[in-house]
């Protein structure tokens, strides 16, 4: 639906950020010195991509109306809650507006704040209003900004975390390195800057970089102490900013858990990183005014069964191999058994349906049978949620990343795996007992935490392509560490017979320089020509859309469509809407599919219905989903639509032997002709070459028949 164009007389300019290559020194850097160089990289990166921001859009020059169409999708829903803040007379009131919308879901009066994760929308409104900016920046620049600069926090954790994996500051300059260079695989922010992983997931790798410290061997108490806060305020600030942080908690929880039972932790460790996520997740549960979906996650459930069952289960970690794998499958299976119990109790008493259809969604992942519902087939046919292209790693190998992370990973897996058996066969504590310096193979915690945590976080990269994102920055820092750090050079330079002090300092400083040099050479032009192509906004239809909208429609006026345009509806012109695209709502969910038979075969008078139960008073109709061409056949919307209802699709192609002919045309079809019954309930009021707006008639009674002869 947005477009951008070439702007004119573009060639030649050169208004990004000049990005110098940085020459390592091999003298002994100060803590002053590292912190320079890791937050000269976030910047950079910061400057960067709002610089690709502006170049593709011409952000400083277009309307604001343009501007506020940029948000796309779920983008614009949650900028518009910023924006209403901000229009609100006071902070008291926008937050009672908030608390009391009724202007999302028509005929419905609803908990923002507890039904979407936009405290940070919240709280960045106050902070422009107090700060008394608005004479010197707009509030969107503040908004955009702020998304902006936490890429800089991004870069910092990502160098963090390598640098004390590997005591190099080489590895902190080229984790943040690849981190830019691989900007398509590692962010989306600069065309999806509210989107809410944009806000989350800078935390997310804050959180990991203060694990890393909190696992390092003899870290004194204190400094454990304000490193587990430093965990908690970070997994607290993930948890607030996005609705998924239960999924993401638990593979955490699930690395901490094997981690636990192979004795690379102490009971204690674990015990803390547990109930840093507890709490963290509690705490967001008050904030979203006791949000059920937060007590009904598998995190919560899980946590509490491993907890209860270590609590019980005594003598764990004692006995030969053979008596620990016994007690460690039971405990394993006792652990997940009622993990299920209790997550299944709490969703019946909760009466939980708000997760349903991602549950559905992995079923399906799984290969547990195929699906006709709706709410399923729109994650499976969006290529976001399919499975990793395979052009992902051509990429990363092209910027000399891949290669030294595989070598990383296959290395220090074998390592793990060899502590792990040795861990199990000794009769004690294992790595954590005073055994440790006698026994062939070690692992720090803190590497085995981040060698755990690519594995798990790749797996799920694999499965669902959006989720990547989660995978892919770490990809950097722990690449880096291989390339910097002393552990994989160990390993090989063992197999080859040369393990010195000499080779492997030179190593460890001349490898990254030759990566830095390649990818200066090869990328520095690429990244001057991409910074000097400026481009400009151009969405007309929908500029004209919106301001038909606002000008030609009463305030109160309510409106039907795709989730997608209505977000952004409600964003540019305040008007009320039938649904939306935040999906986490089992009542939303089963209006939205009785909205969306705009697309389906269904009578004139069927749709009239259904759009008059929800209150709307016009429809936005799209030749692009009416006519889609973007998705193969099943996997239209309008195929979608079929499936769900029954009926055969369009097009050739076999059908399942069950669906029958539908007795009506394509309503967003049928419409158009404007013959009755479709003139007789809806006309039409604005058209363009993308949108037809309808306005609903009135629905004539029938008249009843007369009685007697």
């Amino acid at each position: 639906m947005t477009a951008v164009r070439q702007r004119k007389g573009s060639k030649g300019k050169d208004p990004g950020p000049s990005i110098q290559h940085l020459k390592p020194e091999c003298a002994a850097e100060s803590k002053e010195r590292l912190t320079t160089v890791g937050v000269s990289l976030g910047l950079l990166c910061c400057i960067f991509v709002a610089t690709l921001h502006e170049n593709d859009l011409w952000f400083s020059n277009i309307k604001e109306v343009e501007r506020e169409i940029s948000f796309r999708t779920e983008c614009g829903l949650y900028y518009s809650y910023y924006k209403q803040m901000l229009k609100a007379p006071s902070i008291q009131q926008g937050l009672y507006e908030l608390m009391h919308d009724n202007t999302t879901e028509s005929k419905r009066t609803i908990n923002i704040l507890q039904r979407m994760n936009i405290y940070q929308e919240v709280f960045l409104s106050i902070l422009y209003r107090i700060l008394h900016i608005q004479a010197y920046l707009e509030p969107i620049y503040f908004y955009i900004y702020t998304v902006f600069a936490l890429q800089t926090v991004y870069v910092i954790a990502l160098f963090i975390t390598s640098w004390l994996l590997s005591n190099s500051w080489l590895a902190g300059v080229l984790s943040g390195v690849w981190y830019i260079l691989n900007r398509a695989d590692t962010t989306r922010v600069e065309f999806t800057i509210s989107l809410r992983e944009n806000w989350s997931i800078p935390f997310l790798a804050l959180q990991v970089a203060a694990i890393t410290c909190y696992l390092r061997p003899q870290l004194k108490p204190i400094h454990q102490r304000v490193v587990l806060w430093l965990v908690f305020v970070a997994t607290f600030c993930f948890c607030l900013t996005w609705q998924f942080n239960q999924f993401v908690l638990l593979v955490q929880a699930l690395i901490i858990f094997t981690l636990d039972c192979l004795d690379f932790f102490t009971a204690e460790q674990a015990m803390c990183l547990y109930l840093i996520q507890v709490l963290s997740l509690l705490l967001v549960w008050l904030l979203q005014f006791c949000n059920s979906m937060i007590l009904g996650s598998l995190v919560l459930s899980f946590i509490v069964s491993a907890l209860f069952i270590r609590h019980l289960q005594t003598g764990l970690k004692t006995g030969g191999f053979v008596t620990r794998i016994g007690k460690l499958s039971l405990h394993t299976l006792l652990v997940f058994t009622l993990t299920f119990l209790i997550n299944y109790s709490a969703k019946r008493i909760l009466q939980l349906k708000s997760d349903e259809h991602i549950f559905k969604f992995i079923k399906v992942k799984l290969g547990f049978g195929a699906t006709r519902d709706f709410d399923a087939s729109l994650y499976l046919c969006e290529e976001a949620f399919g499975l990793l292209p395979l052009d992902t790693f051509e990429r990363l190998a092209g910027t000399a990343m891949l290669y030294p992370y595989l070598c990383t990973l296959s290395a220090l897996f074998i390592l793990f795996l060899l502590v792990a058996l040795s861990n199990l066969s000794s009769s004690g504590s294992g790595q954590m007992s005073g055994e440790n310096e006698e026994k062939t193979f070690r692992m720090r915690p803190d590497v085995a935490y981040n060698l755990l945590h690519t594995i798990f976080f790749g797996l799920l990269a694999f499965s669902t392509m959006r989720m990547k994102y989660l995978w892919t920055g770490h990809m950097c820092a722990f690449a880096a560490f291989g390339v910097c750090g002393k552990e994989v050079w160990t390993l090989y330079l063992r197999v080859l017979h040369c393990n010195t002090k000499t080779t492997m300092r030179l190593i460890r400083y001349s490898v990254p320089i030759v990566i830095l040099a390649f990818l200066y050479y090869k990328f520095w032009p690429r990244l001057r020509e991409e910074v000097s192509e400026l481009r400009e906004f151009y969405d007309p239809d929908t500029v004209e859309l919106m301001e038909w909208i606002r000008l030609k429609t009463p305030k109160r006026a309510v409106f039907a469509g795709s989730m997608q345009l209505l977000a952004g509806i409600k964003l540019c012109t305040g008007r009320v809407l039938t649904n939306h695209p935040h999906y986490e709502d089992q009542a939303l969910r089963e209006r939205t599919r009785e909205v969306y038979q705009i697309y389906a075969r269904q009578s004139a008078e069927e749709v009239h219905k259904v759009l008059r139960s929800v209150g709307a008073h016009y429809i936005v109709l799209e030749d692009s989903i009416c006519y889609e061409r973007r998705h193969s056949r099943g996997c239209r919307l309008r195929d979608l639509l079929d499936l769900a209802n029954g009926h055969i699709m369009d097009g050739s192609g076999e059908n399942d032997p069950d669906l029958v002919p539908a007795s009506h045309p394509r309503f967003c079809e049928a419409i158009k002709t404007d013959v009755p019954p479709y003139s007789a309930l809806f006309t039409r009021v604005f058209k363009n070459k993308t949108f037809h707006v309808y306005k609903l008639k009135k629905a004539k009674k029938k008249k009843k028949a007369e009685s007697g002869p």
